[in-house]
């Protein structure tokens, strides 16, 4: 019929149908393809909110040292500048100025440290932001898998422990640590500096991965424009410490940066096979921190740096190198910071059980990055469970500190045999525009 109806052409289905079909498609794929990381990392993040809840409502607080740093900072709000005063039921202060202010602000809100209630629902934040800051590196990177997410979060006892059950400030520092690794990622050097410097401030431990910012700010810099972010980092711990250095400043420097503290041998994690008066020798502790600087090295001169290239090129300037200058990609900045934390936690003098979160968000994208294509998935699954278990065994045994040596040689010697991280043209041309951008 000429006059007839027509018939309606199909609509074209929407993009985001188009998405939702797919990812039905390849549902039984989601917790294995790493383009489906953002919609596990959501999901689990969420779950992680009734978590912590649960967890402070149902498990019992133990106190460790909550009222020792109210009474550290208690000093300070009573107006004792002078570092070697300061102390709380466990000992001397031994952190930076930074840890100062920020528990001196915990100390109000939680009406002079007695609301440990609300303590601990600040430290649940606290969590959710590191995991969503640690969910983004992983996003970036896209190297591990989704279902490896669950043991990042939802598994482990301990590091729900650490943050709301004990309040160290441990997590605080990691907190900041993983911002400043953010901002590096998105081509923020200079802010990145200086929140980096404000989570060493919050406890020393951050130094660890100092090594490695060195290596990627000459990679990124050269010697001469590194040198003014070197004093950003250096000029927030001087105004940050100002008010204790003006005081007492040789007491402000031994004890905030005591690097030479004795640790207690009840406490270790990691050597508890070995006879105390060996953990207590000093030539041992000499002998670890050669070992550490070994380490380094060989991973910065043979690992890090491209292949061909001089590590002495890093010294100059970007344009003026021999090989045309290529910048660093997320995927290469990840791993060098992760590596040079991990290589001193691998030869660390003692570990106690809070410093688990030192590398616990960073031992799945070490694991997926090693160079041992038969290390196959439950492999690696095994030897997180075979870690996490070593610090949950309390007090720690010969067996369990063995077992954590052997994970850690193991994910060493896997990152030593991975092959060098290259970088695409695409890939260096989009880094080049956003380090232009906000360099």
């Amino acid at each position: 019929m000429a006059g007839g109806l027509r018939r309606k052409s199909p609509s074209a289905p929407s993009p985001l149908w188009g998405k939702l079909h797919t990812l039905w498609q390849d549902k039984h794929l989601v917790l294995f393809k790493t383009e489906h990381t953002l919609l596990v990392v959501a999901v689990l993040w969420i779950l992680e909110i009734g978590i912590n809840i649960w967890v402070i409502q149902k498990v019992a607080y133990t106190e460790i040292d909550w009222k020792a740093y109210m009474d550290e900072v208690e000093g300070v709000i009573n107006g004792t500048y002078d570092y070697t005063l300061l102390k709380g039921d466990t000992g001397p202060l031994v952190y930076p100025a930074g840890f100062v202010y920020i528990f001196t602000a915990l100390y109000y809100i939680t009406s002079h440290g007695v609301n440990i209630r609300l303590g601990q629902y600040i430290f649940a934040v606290f969590y959710l932001v590191t995991l969503l800051l640690v969910f983004r590196i992983y996003n970036r990177t896209k190297k591990v898998p989704p279902y490896v997410f669950f043991f990042v979060c939802c598994a482990s006892y301990r590091i729900h422990s650490i943050f709301v059950l004990r309040l160290f400030n441990d997590p605080v520092a990691m907190m900041l640590l993983f911002a400043a690794i953010n901002l590096f990622m998105d081509g923020y050097w200079t802010l990145g500096c200086g929140v980096y410097s404000l989570a060493v401030s919050v406890k020393m431990n951050v130094l660890l991965f100092a090594p490695g910012l060195l290596f990627l700010l000459l990679w990124e810099f050269g010697f001469i424009r590194t040198i003014p972010k070197l004093c950003l980092c250096a000029a927030m711990q001087l105004l940050l410490g100002l008010p204790f250095l003006l005081n007492n400043p040789v007491g402000y420097m031994s004890r905030a940066f005591d690097l030479g503290r004795q640790f207690m041998f009840k406490w270790t994690v990691n050597w508890r096979f070995l006879p105390e008066w060996l953990f207590l020798n000093r030539y041992f502790h000499l002998l670890l921190l050669a070992a550490h600087l070994l380490t380094l090295l060989l991973f910065a001169f043979r690992r890090w740096k491209r292949p061909g290239e001089s590590i002495f090129e890093l010294l100059k300037e970007p344009g003026k190198r021999k090989t045309p200058p290529q910048n660093v990609t997320a995927d290469q900045l990840v791993l060098i910071l992760f590596t040079s934390n991990f290589i001193g936690m691998c030869f660390s003098r003692s570990l106690h059980y809070q410093f688990y979160v030192w590398y616990f968000h960073t031992l799945p994208y070490l694991l997926w990055s090693g160079g041992v294509k038969k290390l196959a998935h439950l492999l690696r699954v095994l030897i997180l469970g075979l870690i996490e278990l070593s610090w949950n065994t309390y007090p720690s045994t010969s067996s369990s500190s063995a077992a954590l040596h052997v994970c850690h040689l193991i994910i060493l010697l896997c990152l030593w045999l991975a092959p060098p991280l290259t970088l695409s043209q695409t890939e260096n041309q989009e880094h080049s525009k956003i380090k232009d951008k906000r360099r």
